[in-house]
């Protein structure tokens, strides 16, 4: 049990975490029997009827509504994409920027985030990269932005070690000096509280095969609906205000959608979609604060042990500026992650060592069994915490 849920009954969904110590969350979640069910029956359906495509839809639009209640939006200010990647270009490319402007971005954040702005540089797009400190928030910016600043662009939660930048204080400082703000929570969403308006964002993106435990295939799109003049790059019928009865594409009907399909590109994962409408049916019975809650409480007892065996954390100690499910260990990836998969626990190798990543089904036993796993090899000096 944790003080927060009952972790045993959740933890009984997730048949992996009944097999290994699954520590790897951040990379993917394992699939959950009610997301698996769910899959199963659109299979079930599109079987037997060749598919009920209306209820399909119509089950796409509860789920859009769900979407956004999660992140304090409207369902007109949600669009399905296919993947966190996707969410960042459309975005890059929907911002009115042009040669000369400039867009700041934190170094060593998410490559697929920084892709999609660096790739404007051919347009004369200038991206210019902050220093990643313990502490990113409006003072840490605000020296970078100039008079050619016109966005901003990171992610909530770092991959690589678990920083939790401060959004809200950037997205304030965004709005004061009337800068575009994108941002990125795919190693946030599900787990920490997400306040959309709170951020001042004017795009986020995310995917949904981490903390919204969906197979790989989905992602998600929100653009705040005042602002009008962000147009997408690519169009479609279903982009379209009014998509023409005759399906013949006239030149002078392009009106866009006046809410967030203006970005959305034709058909939907349904079968992703689906299985979403499951995993929000799951983080909702829990409430993603208790899900915050209860990582944050196993964070605390992985650094405790840690700091029992004297080796360091990469990343944030302090629960105001880490992520509350990951941590950084810092034991060379190319020594320690073979004998993690050797004795059944589940990591991945990060820049700085091995990353473990917290879901809703871990529990402190899975933190004894990695410090037992590490204990029992041993640490080197160089390992241990200055």
């Amino acid at each position: 049990m944790s003080g927060h849920y009952d972790v045993d009954a959740v933890r009984k969904e997730f048949p992996a975490a009944e097999r290994i110590t699954y520590l790897d969350s951040g990379f993917q979640t394992p699939l959950a029997r009610p997301v698996k069910a769910a899959i199963e029956l659109f299979l079930r359906e599109g079987l037997e009827t060749a598919g009920p495509k209306q209820v399909w839809l119509d089950r796409v639009e509860q789920t859009r509504a769900r979407v956004a209640r999660l992140l304090g939006a409207s369902a007109d200010e949600i669009a399905f994409t296919k993947n966190t990647s996707e969410s960042m270009n459309i975005a890059a490319n929907a911002l009115p920027l042009r040669a000369g402007d400039k867009v700041l971005m934190i170094h060593g954040d998410h490559p697929n985030n920084a892709y999609a702005f660096l790739n404007l540089q051919r347009k004369g797009v200038a991206v210019e990269f902050v220093p990643m400190t313990e502490i990113v928030d409006a003072d840490s910016i605000r020296p970078y932005v100039d008079a050619n600043t016109r966005a901003i662009s990171m992610s909530q939660v770092t991959f690589h070690a678990g920083h939790r930048f401060d959004v809200e204080s950037i997205g304030a400082l965004c709005q004061e000096k009337n800068l575009y703000f994108v941002v990125d929570v795919m190693q946030a969403i599900g787990v920490v509280p997400i306040d959309a308006k709170a951020m001042r964002a004017t795009f986020i993106g995310s995917g949904s095969h981490k903390g919204l435990l969906v197979p790989q295939g989905l992602g998600l799109l929100y653009w705040v609906k005042s602002r009008t003049e962000l147009e997408p790059a690519y169009l479609a019928a279903a982009s379209l205000a009014d998509i023409p009865a005759d399906l013949i594409a006239r030149p002078d009907e392009l009106a866009l959608s006046t809410n967030a399909r203006r970005f959305e590109l034709g058909n939907f994962n349904l079968p992703a979609i689906h299985a979403l409408g499951a995993s929000l049916d799951m983080i909702e019975a829990i409430g993603v604060q208790n899900i915050q809650n209860h990582c944050f409480d196993l964070g605390d007892h992985l650094i405790a042990e840690l700091d029992r065996l004297e080796i360091r954390l990469i990343g944030p100690r302090d629960r105001q500026h880490r992520a509350p499910h990951i941590y950084v260990i810092a034991l060379p990836a190319a020594e320690w992650l073979g004998h993690f998969e050797q004795n059944g626990v589940r990591v991945s190798p990060e820049r700085d060592g091995i990353r473990v990543s917290f879901g809703m089904f871990n529990t402190s036993a899975d933190v004894d069994r990695l410090i037992d796993v590490i204990r029992r090899r041993g640490v080197t000096p160089s390992s241990r915490a200055a």
